[in-house]
């Protein structure tokens, strides 16, 4: 096996791979014996037609694409090792590329996501203002608001006409042209009515409906829409109103402060609700000032992310707001049309999350390791019990838990450190 390593921009390489005659001829016979049932040859018995007839036949290339496949699999992580590559993501389809196949040899090349260089810039003495410690009128009323809904009541209404803000279970399914289309049917699927997650003008048709009713809501979708098959076309839903959901919310005054707290009154309470917000700012200032600095750092350091990384992580964040659709009733791809995006516009919505997450890491590690940043085995044992505490349970059983995942909460704990070390070397500025 031959290897070559290129450098490319944005953190990756280009490893160019290429086998002898044995490998080739290895993965060819592999391929054929796995292929072999697929082909019907007359006067030969399915799976026992020899591999020179079906060269004969389909022409010695037939094999291939599996065999590829399979030097691939044989010899791409010996490659990357030998030439000890840090790759830092999954490759994807597109990353693979064939240069050569022929029965005496094989050629491809790969492009690898590769752990950035960064070059630190600024990370000591930062500036970073951040408002006083003050609690606002309207932030006592927004926590009250809050607590109001909380101890809301939602009451199922049989004899009521939806309004706006009911929730509505429904059954729907989509046609366009009398025909259903893809994606557009739903079981008992929860609708705020006003929220606007469904196309414009379906839910204001259901305002006046009430339990039981069936309903042919008439849509169009928006010129912009992005399913070809559905851009700028009617559509007629059918609809049937399952149950209705009503939340009341208690009135804000000395009764409601009677309830909720150990307070007689209102303003009783709203003064013990400003020290409790007043104490959360001051709990939370570190958690700001953290994410400010580390900001600042990563805006003053150069590096380049490989974009495999950052996909990978986009991923990530879209299977995880697919599973929680999902717990609602609404796989990915409806959400979408109701949404009228398509996947790349939704894939957009993440990215600068993704990038922000990765940058972060990247830069923490690069200071931890400047400043000599290790965490001791004590530090963990003490990490231990925070985490009992927080979660209430023995000692042991977090450890447990945690598992062989030790070396992983170590390196957690050395970019804490790290934010840490930002913070108490930065000058903080309150804005006036």
């Amino acid at each position: 096996m031959k290897t070559n390593v290129e450098l490319l921009e944005n953190s990756q390489v280009k490893l160019i791979v290429e086998v002898e005659e044995d490998i080739v001829s290895k993965a060819i016979n592999q391929a054929y014996e796995s292929m072999k049932k697929d082909f019907n040859v007359d006067g030969f018995r399915k799976g026992k037609v020899p591999r020179q007839m079906i060269e004969k036949i389909y022409g010695p290339e037939v094999f291939f694409n599996k065999a590829i496949d399979l030097i691939i699999d044989e010899t791409l992580t010996a490659a990357i090792d030998e030439n000890n590559i840090d790759i830092i993501a999954r490759l994807r389809e597109n990353d693979l590329v064939v240069l050569d196949m022929s029965k005496e040899k094989a050629k491809y090349e790969a492009t690898i996501a590769v752990r950035p260089t960064i070059t630190l810039g600024e990370y000591k003495n930062l500036e970073i203002e951040v408002e006083p410690l003050a609690v606002t009128e309207e932030e006592v009323d927004i926590y009250l608001n809050k607590e109001a809904e909380k101890n809301a009541r939602s009451i199922i209404v049989e004899d009521r006409i939806i309004e706006p803000q009911d929730k509505a279970f429904i059954d729907f399914e989509g046609f366009v042209d009398g025909e259903a289309f893809e994606g557009g049917k739903g079981s008992n699927y929860g609708l705020v009515i006003g929220s606007k997650s469904f196309i414009p003008g379906f839910e204001d048709q259901l305002i006046g409906k009430k339990v039981g009713d069936e309903v042919e809501v008439s849509v169009t979708f928006p010129e912009e829409y992005h399913s070809e098959d559905l851009k700028g076309k009617p559509a007629i839903f059918k609809v049937k109103i399952n149950e209705v959901e009503v939340t009341e919310i208690p009135t804000i005054d000395d009764e409601f402060a009677a309830d909720v707290s150990e307070f007689d009154t209102l303003e009783e309470f709203k003064e013990d609700v400003r020290k409790t917000l007043l104490d959360q700012k001051e709990k939370s200032r570190t958690t700001e000032l953290q994410g400010k600095a580390v900001e600042k750092a990563v805006q003053n350091a150069t590096f380049e992310l490989p974009p495999a990384l950052v996909e990978e992580n986009v991923d990530r964040s879209i299977q995880n707001f697919a599973s929680r659709m999902e717990q609602q009733g609404l796989k990915i791809q409806q959400y979408l049309q109701f949404a009228g995006l398509d996947m790349e516009k939704f894939r957009e919505n993440f990215r600068p999350e993704a990038i922000a997450h990765i940058s972060s890491s990247f830069v923490l590690e690069k200071i931890a390791e400047v400043e000599n940043l290790v965490v001791s085995d004590e530090e963990v044992e003490e990490h231990f019990i925070e985490m009992s505490k927080h979660y209430n349970m023995p000692v042991e059983q977090v450890k447990q838990a945690i598992g062989r995942n030790i070396p992983m909460l170590k390196e957690d704990l050395k970019l804490q450190k790290a934010a840490d070390m930002l913070v108490s070397t930065a000058k903080i500025i309150e804005k006036n």
